[in-house]
């Protein structure tokens, strides 16, 4: 028999890093027997298309599940839906569910993600007040969007953006409160910030800047937002879009290290060495990057589970990736690699009134992030070129004759 058979791999959380750590571990070979639990009832589903396609009715539902029930079962994954994962015993390798039941493991891997930031206000129970995080959010919001007119968002990050970009063309009236002074302040350039600002404000969309929730009032069969500089918004529904926490509270309360995330090793091991953690609840070394990260991101979800499978494999491979995102709004589709903040010039390739543009981020000419607007050829090109911490002078970037492929 092989060394796995016997050995019982214990997975908690169901999201994109969990269906690709399984995936990988049986395109490898894997036969040991590999155990699931997900917080949903659903099976495991996309959650990106959440506040895109499946919000405005271009995705259906069933398009949202990675994998059909099939291929748990004839892949022999047990799932255990509908149950969160209440307390873990490390010592006897034990995992006690909330239906009271208990699992063994011999290793274990948490790819429990994050969770919505909850605001605490006065009249944050109301009714039409939402957050969108999982299936059945987006499922109300998009019942909601029926028949509300006035919708007011909490937030201009990516998930508020997307939300608003989808009600503003279903002719809602749409209204976003954000506490800076800008949309997307924390990830992009004030340039990227101003083009989505008119962006949205050509829809018919209205912002609030440098301001923020303060309560929620319920008046006649209505809201009315009212927020810290006075302004009042009418509202027929409130999508709040504050952030996410990571999910840590199991592994913390078990002894496993955590700080803005479980702090993992370069091969998503915890302090433990039969425990790992994958995706947007790790907090991991970036050797491309020289610093320790913590990401929201599908990219990294993936690649790190598949780090994960193959230290499960004991067949350990460093995690070595350059973080890149992306948001939809409208029919504008904004790519970013890499992460800009420590750069000292920021030169652009493009023309904004062509609506096709990029931002290179550079520091002492080294290329350190790109963000691109309708421009996803050049920017494959780029993901390489940030890989590869390319030196390029600001001048060869902007001259649109220079192409690209050749600065590989």
């Amino acid at each position: 028999r092989t060394f796995f058979s016997m050995e019982n791999l214990l997975i908690i959380g169901a999201g994109q890093s969990a269906i690709q750590c399984i995936s990988t571990l049986k395109k490898e070979g894997y036969s040991g027997s590999i155990t699931l639990v997900g917080e949903e009832e659903h099976l495991p589903y996309q959650r990106p298309p959440l506040s895109k396609g499946f919000l405005e009715d271009s995705l259906n539902k069933e398009r949202l599940y990675f994998k059909k029930l099939e291929f748990f079962t004839e892949n022999k994954v047990q799932l255990y839906l509908g149950l969160s994962a209440e307390k873990l015993e490390i010592a006897n390798q034990k995992v006690y569910l909330s239906d009271n039941s208990e699992l063994e493991f011999d290793k274990l891997v948490f790819a429990t993600g994050s969770r919505v930031r909850l605001l605490d206000f006065p009249g944050s129970e109301l009714k039409s007040i939402f957050y969108l995080r999982d299936l059945d959010d987006a499922e109300a919001i998009k019942k909601d969007l029926e028949t509300s007119e006035n919708l007011v968002i909490i937030g201009a990050g990516y998930i508020g953006l997307e939300a608003a970009a989808i009600a503003a063309k279903k002719n809602k009236k749409v209204t976003i409160i954000e506490m800076a002074d800008r949309v997307m302040n924390r990830t992009v350039d004030p340039q990227i910030s101003e083009y989505y600002l008119n962006l949205h404000e050509s829809y018919g969309v209205k912002f609030h800047f440098n301001t923020s929730l303060e309560t929620i009032n319920e008046v006649s069969n209505s809201l009315e937002v009212v927020c810290s500089d006075g302004t009042e918004v009418k509202a027929d529904s409130v999508l709040i879009g504050a952030g996410v926490v990571p999910n840590i509270e199991l592994a913390e309360e078990a002894g496993i290290n955590c700080d803005n995330g479980i702090i993992v090793n370069e091969f998503g091991q915890t302090n433990f060495k039969n425990i790992y953690a994958c995706g947007d609840c790790t907090n991991h070394p970036n050797k491309i990057l020289n610093k320790n990260l913590r990401l929201e991101s599908v990219h990294n979800a993936m690649e790190q589970a598949k780090t994960v499978a193959s230290s499960v494999m004991n067949n350990p491979m460093e995690y070595n990736q350059v973080p890149w995102f992306w948001s939809d709004q409208y029919d504008h589709k904004l790519q970013i690699v890499g992460l800009s903040g420590d750069h000292d010039v920021v030169t652009m390739r493009g023309n904004v009134n062509d609506a096709k543009f990029m931002l290179f981020y550079t520091k002492d000419e080294e290329l350190i992030a790109v963000d691109a607007i309708n421009n996803p050829k050049e920017f494959l090109i780029s993901r390489k070129l940030v890989a590869n911490k390319v030196k390029i002078k600001p001048k060869v970037i902007s001259d649109l004759n220079t192409n690209l492929n050749d600065l590989i």
